[in-house]
């Protein structure tokens, strides 16, 4: 009798898939990222434990680390995912049959439903209270604020360089948009004094915005 060890198909899968190099289960880490989406709105940075977030999301709290390492990264990604969800990059790609004005308004109006869910509201209103320290803050400023201005900047240097725009400082240019299409109806939310600002309000608004930002830039001769 061979004294060779034979093993089952059962091990040998057990074996291949218990290696460093085994590839992450994408459901559980989309479920932790929903989880963690939920709870830095409803709980705060600092009212958020791994603990509870792997409980909600039904993994084990090692899941969650060997997905995300830390909490501050989680964050970051849970911030970053909110933000590519509602303005994927797509948005930002300079269509050269489209017309400028037209895709400035479909970004325009991206932006606001983003900044204007009740998600991020919550989000922004949490950046403000004395408990979120400048880490937190700069973590959620580099996360969201700064991807989408970035990626504007990019789409306004593809125009500027068609000649359809002349602008000196891609940034500062890309601030002022998206501080255009904030404009008082987003404070108003932030403060409460409206949940939900009516369609067509919403349609004037950013089209104004839009209108105004292209007066500004327009090439003159």
């Amino acid at each position: 009798m061979s004294s060779q060890h034979s093993t089952s198909p059962a091990a040998k899968a057990t074996t291949r898939g218990a290696g460093p190099g085994r590839p992450k289960d994408l459901g559980k880490r989309a479920a932790i990222l929903d989880a963690a989406k939920e709870m830095f709105i409803e709980l705060g940075f600092n009212g958020v434990s791994m603990d509870g977030i792997a409980a909600r999301a039904g993994v084990s709290k090692l899941t969650v680390y060997s997905h995300f390492g830390d909490k501050e990264t989680l964050f970051t990604e849970a911030i970053q995912a909110k933000c590519a969800e509602m303005m994927p990059d797509e948005l930002f790609v300079t269509d050269s049959e489209g017309p400028l004005r037209d895709q400035l308004l479909g970004i325009g109006h991206a932006f606001f439903a983003l900044i204007g869910s009740d998600a991020a509201i919550a989000t922004q209103r949490m950046m403000l209270t004395p408990d979120t320290d400048d880490r937190i803050r700069q973590m959620f400023w580099q996360a969201g604020p700064q991807r989408t201005t970035s990626a504007l900047a990019e789409f306004l240097g593809a125009r500027v360089a068609r000649g359809e725009l002349a602008i000196g400082d891609l940034q500062r240019a890309a601030r002022q948009f998206f501080c255009l299409i904030k404009g008082e109806l987003h404070t108003h939310m932030m403060c409460g004094l409206c949940r939900t600002p009516e369609q067509h309000d919403t349609d004037a608004h950013i089209a104004a915005s839009v209108d105004f930002f292209i007066r500004a830039y327009v090439p003159r001769p």
